[in-house]
């Protein structure tokens, strides 16, 4: 796939967006079900072969970052997509509550020392971001006291934001971000599922019942940041996601698609003796 096909799931920078018009049940340049989860196998086949060379050469590497409502399957994108990757090759980091060490450094410091470093895939399964999601949502307990009277906080973060993936970028790491939309009837019957099943209870918290009373405040501080934070170099991805095989399709060619712009090759051997040397 070419990355084209994608371009209407990319948000254009600085350009207003309106959550409620992005569909998320589209299947939208989607082929049906069963083909879609043979390009999805196909694409993460090529992601575990691009990988090697990334590895191989050692010269760059791929950020992947998923951002999404509660349930909206960051996971399972993990699992699926990502399925026959090696997974010495791949960091999979997901960002919880700071910890106190944490929350005495900025709120990109954490975030930074798990950047992925040269011939590795690494995956932020919710990042930096939650900085300008949750906290703004929760500012009156979650922001810091100093800063809950001052104006400007989100868009000097958004700046911060683009700032340290510019550096990221400039220093050889490719970023690519990833929203999952789901509707908040999806994701009601999600966690209605979790219920039903009791291998799935462990999943089920407190959480999940009272931030559903701020959905709309979360959309708008999606509406907000996506455009705010999406460039040329580390753009945003609208994924429809309340079909997971949906979901799956456009994550995993739109990765593959990216990687094949790295253009990654073998490296040559340092010693080209060490082809011809016999052993003994």
């Amino acid at each position: 796939m070419k990355l084209a096909q994608a371009d209407h799931l990319r948000v254009t920078p600085g350009e207003k967006i309106n959550l409620h018009k992005w569909e998320t049940g589209s299947t939208k340049h989607v082929p049906d079900r069963n083909d879609a989860e043979e390009h999805t196998g196909e694409a993460a086949q090529r992601l575990a072969d691009m990988q090697e060379l990334l590895y191989a050469g050692a010269r760059s590497s791929l950020l992947v970052i998923l951002q999404g409502m509660d349930a909206s399957g960051k996971d399972g994108a993990v699992r699926k997509v990502f399925d026959a990757v090696n997974p010495a090759g791949m960091q999979v980091t997901s960002f919880k509550q700071p910890s106190a060490e944490e929350l005495r450094h900025d709120f990109l410091w954490r975030c930074h020392a798990k950047a992925p470093p040269r011939g590795y895939i690494g995956v932020f399964n919710r990042s930096y971001y939650e900085d300008v999601l949750i906290v703004r949502v929760h500012a009156g307990t979650l922001l810091a006291p100093e800063l809950r009277k001052e104006k400007g906080v989100w868009e000097g973060r958004y700046e911060l934001i683009t700032a340290f993936e510019k550096i990221l970028s400039d220093s050889g790491t490719r970023v690519v971000k990833f929203f999952l939309h789901i509707s908040r009837e999806e994701q009601r019957e999600r966690f209605e599922d979790r219920q039903k099943d009791p291998a799935k209870h462990w999943k089920l918290a407190a959480g999940d019942f009272k931030e559903r009373e701020f959905w709309k405040d979360y959309q708008t501080a999606y509406e907000d940041m996506l455009p705010a934070t999406s460039t040329k170099d580390a753009p945003w991805y609208i994924i429809p996601a309340d079909h997971k095989w949906v979901r799956d399709y456009w994550i995993s060619q739109i990765l593959a698609s990216h990687l094949k712009e790295m253009d990654l090759r073998v490296p040559k051997v340092a010693d080209e003796s060490l082809v011809t040397r016999k052993f003994e």
